[in-house]
């Protein structure tokens, strides 16, 4: 018989532990192995007991995404199954960025969960099918997610590069970018390319969506998607 796996649930909320314990007692190859309530205790614990997969809210109170990679830097064989109450392609990304392997929702099936947490020890990717589906309306590329987030570097955007962002999605053309800030069309273009590689998007629309979504524009600022020059 294969040996159990050895999960750690992250996350302050009592009522969500009462649920995951309740889930998992009928799974015999899952073994609930500590429930940690913050980021101290998570790490106190990861340092010298077995586990093989975290179920992890970084939204939780007391948590942050940050304490991925010091649980990373003691067990690299670790795995994170990112559990969130937020519907946003943009989160999905944030935390894969970061180290999270795979996601699902806190509004999931039992069964989903279940499998997210043995697919996950495996080594596979698992996405929840809601979350699948607001990835593709988000325009994210859910084939090449994992393959655009191999470093677990923070994301990181210049103030230009924001600056872009909010402009493209107001509806400015690239050559109008380039006459206000006093650039090239190149270097417009350039930046473009650079933030859609940074933030995992394959078009201008998920940029603008994004964009929208992030408060760098309001909804009645957002006029519509700008053509590429």
């Amino acid at each position: 018989m294969e040996q159990p796996i050895n999960l750690i649930i992250a996350d302050s909320s009592e009522l969500f532990q009462f649920g995951i314990r309740h889930i998992l007692a009928n799974v015999p190859d899952i073994n609930i192995a500590f429930i940690a309530n913050s980021n101290d205790e998570l790490i106190e614990f990861c340092e010298n007991k077995p586990y093989d997969v975290v179920l992890f809210d970084y939204h939780a109170k007391n948590f942050s995404i940050d304490v991925i990679e010091q649980v990373k830097f003691n067990n690299r064989n670790v795995h994170f199954v990112g559990i969130t109450g937020e519907k946003s392609g943009g989160v999905v990304l944030k935390g894969i960025r970061h180290g999270i392997k795979s996601y699902v929702k806190k509004e999931c099936s039992a069964t989903e969960i279940v499998d997210a947490i043995k697919e996950t020890a495996k080594g596979n990717q698992f996405f929840c099918g809601d979350l699948m589906e607001q990835m593709r309306n988000e325009n994210v590329d859910v084939d090449n997610i994992e393959k655009e987030a191999l470093s677990c570097d923070p994301v990181s955007l210049s103030d230009r590069e924001l600056e872009i962002i909010k402009m493209i999605a107001e509806g400015y053309t690239n050559a109008q970018i380039a006459a206000l800030l006093y650039i090239s069309n190149h270097t417009v273009n350039t930046h473009r390319k650079n933030i859609m590689k940074k933030l995992g998007i394959n078009n201008t629309a998920g940029l603008v969506m994004l964009a929208v979504k992030s408060g760098l524009v309001t909804p009645d600022h957002y006029v519509g998607l700008p053509e590429l020059d």
